[in-house]
């Protein structure tokens, strides 16, 4: 199939999400997330894309992790979709900022329980000596909020990638693929479109 050139991303990889949450057999919302280490090497693992809206990407994670190390020192991302079912890959390229303590609260608020007393007890990206203490840590905190509400931690927070630019990929016979690509223009109000060779 040919692509409907969209006059945003936006809407084109809404419709390709949106497909792919019917064909997928697990997390159509999985993407690849890469950083930028202190030593300029790259650093990427598989996120959940938890928001979409005209300011970019939003997913979740403790800030004191690795990833949120290397965000605060490099506020700049590439993502990856891949949809094995659809054969279909987006790339994403952009700027990350935080999202505002807003939009953490309600999404923290709506995440299983188990998820919420995790955020507490996972030291995220630090040396854990052995499976039982990650178990203790969590039988602490579990006991600690007891049948309370779980506020939300102060090192656990959300992101949001805002494209400059996005590709997408369609498989093709003989490796003759399909790209198409959105490139923001310079003075930041629009996109600009252009096919690549595969």
């Amino acid at each position: 199939m040919d692509f409907v050139v969209a006059p945003d991303p936006y809407t084109l990889f809404q419709s390709w999400l949106d497909e792919a949450s019917r064909t997928e057999p697990n997390d159509p919302n999985a993407m690849s997330l890469a950083t930028i280490g202190a030593d300029g090497i790259p650093a990427v693992r598989i996120v959940l894309l938890k928001g979409l809206d005209d300011g970019g990407f939003v997913f979740y994670t403790n800030t004191l992790s690795r990833k949120g190390r290397e965000l605060a020192a490099h506020p700049v991302a590439g993502l990856c979709f891949h949809w094995k079912s659809l054969r279909r890959q987006v790339r994403v390229d952009g700027r990350v900022s935080p999202v505002t303590a807003q939009e953490a609260d309600d999404y923290y608020r709506v995440r299983p329980r188990g998820s919420q007393i995790g955020a507490w007890a996972s030291a995220q990206s630090q040396p854990l000596d052995s499976r039982a203490t990650l178990e203790r840590r969590v039988a602490e905190e579990t006991a600690r909020f007891g049948e309370g509400d779980i506020p939300r931690p102060p090192h656990w927070s959300g992101y949001r990638v805002t494209p400059v630019r996005m590709e997408f990929w369609q498989d093709r016979e003989f490796r003759l693929h399909d790209r198409l690509v959105y490139t923001r223009d310079a003075e930041d109000k629009g996109w600009t479109t252009e096919r690549l060779y595969p």
